[in-house]
């Protein structure tokens, strides 16, 4: 497997759902340093062939947790709606940037309202939510007045620090492993193609809005019959999923995924011996679950490295991803072989 500078650049990105623009646009760049022509469709995704006339499409959404400006308080903090669901106290405490319309970024901190100790003592027991919380701005603020009077409006984006660690014992921390890591599977996938030195009908489809449920709907190219989506592995109680393997998805909120198309996956990891789980995703839904919902007419599978504390501190393991992307590329040559 390449090395993880691109991921680690990819989750340096902010790109919450709706500003999505500058990961994009990296995207593009990295997939045009292995030969290929990656476009933008209209929603803002970006889609790239390896081949003629696609019929395969792997997908992975570019789009982050994060939360929008909803309001100001009367001593010049934020208010704010989140964008997807992020577990809040694993977020509270953290650095923010605060993206204004005019391309200014003002940093802050992500709090709960009156945080001290020592003049709140029910601070540590209160519930985390959007009412109880705020962002305090960097900046010398202390009215409203003063916080609109730095470009700040209504709608501002606001991307909090993802916090990333690469570790020597191959366990990469990170907010936004969901789905940077996917974005990242893909990244190798284009890699190894392109030094196959072959011309395989299969696109890289990054999408943008999946963190609010509509990311995966239609813009695959015309011929697709197949979906493999590459997004996070639960890992947790009562679950099979591990950090150093491939999670395969039999079922999620939105129902089965393709009973062949899944059985396939699994008998090319067990002929190949790449690690990987089997589970059942309780409360998820995937691109792949918007793809079916919008009318598109293919089979659907979900694959993905498994990622512990999803939505949180969230954490995962070069072996997950390489057997991600093992298990992506034995698929394709499986499918398109010679």
């Amino acid at each position: 497997m390449n090395t993880l500078r691109l991921l680690e650049e990819l989750i340096a990105i902010d790109s919450p759902t709706g500003f999505t623009f500058a990961a994009a646009d990296h995207i593009e760049e990295t997939l045009r340093t292995y030969g290929f022509s990656p476009v933008r469709t209209v929603k803002g995704a970006v889609r790239c062939a390896l081949g003629p006339s696609p019929t395969l499409a792997l997908a992975a959404h570019t789009d982050t947790l994060g939360a929008i400006v909803s309001g100001f308080n009367s001593n010049g903090t934020l208010r704010f709606s989140l964008l997807g669901g992020p577990l809040l106290p694993s977020f509270e405490g953290g650095y923010v940037r605060v993206h204004t319309l005019t391309g200014r970024v003002i940093t802050g901190t992500l709090l709960l309202n009156d945080p001290s100790t020592h003049a709140n003592n029910k601070a540590a027991t209160l519930e985390r939510t959007t009412d109880g919380m705020h962002v305090r701005l960097d900046e010398p603020v202390r009215t409203a007045d003063e916080a609109r009077a730095l470009g700040l409006r209504i709608g501002d984006i606001i991307a909090f620090d993802p916090k990333y660690q690469a570790l020597a014992n191959g366990f990469v921390k990170s907010h936004f492993l969901d789905n940077k890591a996917g974005c990242y599977v893909l990244f190798e996938v284009a890699r190894l193609v392109a030094a196959l030195g072959k011309a395989v009908p299969v696109e890289l489809f990054f999408s943008t809005y999946e963190e609010v449920g509509h990311g995966g709907a239609p813009s695959y190219s015309d011929n697709v019959d197949e979906l493999l989506v590459i997004d996070m592995g639960v890992v947790g109680d009562k679950l099979e999923g591990s950090e150093q393997k491939c999670s395969i998805c039999a079922k999620d909120s939105g129902g089965p995924y393709d009973y062949g198309f899944r059985k396939r996956l699994v008998e090319l990891a067990e002929s190949q011996a790449i690690p990987f789980a089997l589970d059942v995703y309780p409360f998820y839904s995937s691109d792949g679950t918007a793809a079916w919902r919008a009318g598109v007419d293919a089979r659907v599978a979900l694959i993905g490295p498994g990622v512990h504390a999803s939505h949180g501190m969230e954490r995962t393991h070069v072996d997950g991803i390489k057997a991600t992307v093992d298990l992506c590329m034995a698929y394709i040559n499986d499918r398109y072989p010679g």
